[in-house]
């Protein structure tokens, strides 16, 4: 547990680092660089591709080194930089290069540190330890976005002294990682040739990664749940406020949805999210007035913390005890694989259709996703 708490709090105090900017970004993007709305989604889809591009591989390497704890400083340093780089942008190409780097970092150390969660947890409680994580997660997303509301209202939307702000819980968050106790033999690997053979892995777990992966070419990236609200008259405020909301909601429900989904089981808890979601986009699609605007972001914290934490337990679950951070690795990259296209995709649909067109999208992608993972897990 004394682990769980401290990866907890580095993420509480990366979460309000990044926070404090991500939501900002998109608004900054398209009114002071001047980028469009296709420029945005493919900044968030590289970032966020090779993000989950990279899981896989230091998930497998920290299964084969036994160490997690180095990745995680590694990942974290990084994200650290790539605030720095959005302090220094003068065109959205810095921001790109920022958002890489922010990405990069998480995409190092996301694999090795949920594996170290879940060998810090019993096998009857990783529900509860990813709930938990995932709370005090959104807590420190949910103190970023007040702190970003603080500041720029008092400074009237100066971008640059938030970019700026972000850094320091961003390198109080790695320093708290020194004192985490990682044992020599807490990765349990054998002295066996470790290998990743899909043949042999569990044919659950295999359909799941799957229908993950054909859901993903319809998740875009939640910028453009931001871009819809400034469609519909939200001025940067505002916005900050409705992604507050998402995540006071997201932080209220994430331990309650592990703890649950460890008495009812994680199937159930994932249908839920992924029809959550796609009514959810429906109606982002559909809405027309600011009300409607403001409910859908609160039910949309409701699909992530049933899904994101629930999911990872689920995976822990059923891998091979000396592969579990090579397979959460792998459904973060088939994730990541298919973020790039999402988000380019999504971008399009907004320029040649309007806005409601890469929601209506989506909402289809979540529906067969529920559905699929109904029938055939």
């Amino acid at each position: 547990m004394f682990n769980i708490i401290l990866l907890g709090l580095t993420s509480l105090l990366t979460d309000i680092s990044t926070e404090m900017v991500y939501p900002l970004l998109p608004i900054f993007l398209t009114t002071k660089l001047g980028a469009t709305p296709l420029i945005v989604g493919t900044i968030e889809g590289i970032a966020e591709s090779l993000a989950s591009l990279l899981k896989v591989f230091s998930g497998y390497s920290s299964d084969k080194m036994k160490k997690r704890k180095p990745f995680a400083i590694a990942g974290y340093g990084f994200s650290t930089i790539g605030k720095v780089l959005l302090y220094l942008a003068a065109s959205w190409h810095f921001v790109l290069a920022g958002r890489m780097a922010d990405r990069f970092g998480k995409g190092i150390r996301t694999a090795p540190r949920d594996a170290l969660i879940a060998e810090s947890a019993g096998v009857g409680s990783r529900g509860r330890a990813f709930g938990l994580h995932r709370a005090m997660d959104t807590l420190g997303a949910t103190i970023g976005v007040v702190l970003a509301y603080y500041f720029i209202t008092k400074n009237s939307e100066n971008y640059y002294a938030i970019f700026l702000y972000s850094l320091i819980p961003a390198i109080l968050g790695v320093l708290v990682l020194f004192f985490i106790k990682e044992k020599a033999g807490e990765v349990r690997n054998t002295s066996k040739k470790l290998s990743l053979d899909w043949k042999a892995l569990n044919s659950r777990l295999k359909a799941f990664l799957i229908l993950i992966f054909i859901f993903t070419l319809g998740n875009s990236s939640n910028q453009f749940l931001l871009l819809r609200a400034q469609n519909l008259g939200f001025d940067a405020k505002n916005v900050l406020l409705l992604y507050l909301l998402y995540n006071v909601v997201y932080n209220v429900f994430s331990y309650p949805a592990g703890l649950l989904s460890d008495w009812i089981g994680r199937k159930i808890m994932i249908v839920m999210g992924y029809m959550v979601y796609g009514l959810v986009y429906f109606g982002f699609a559909l809405a027309k007035t600011p009300t409607t605007i403001w409910t859908l972001f609160g039910i949309y914290g409701v699909y992530i913390a049933f899904t994101e934490g629930v999911e990872k337990a689920f995976i822990t679950d059923v891998a091979p005890e000396e592969l579990k951070g090579t397979l959460i690795g792998l459904h973060a990259t088939l994730v990541g694989i298919g973020l790039l296209p999402a988000s380019i995709l999504a971008g399009t649909l907004w320029n040649l259709f309007g806005a409601a067109a890469p929601f209506y999208f989506g909402g289809i992608m979540g529906v067969l996703a529920a559905i699929g993972i109904w029938l055939l897990i």
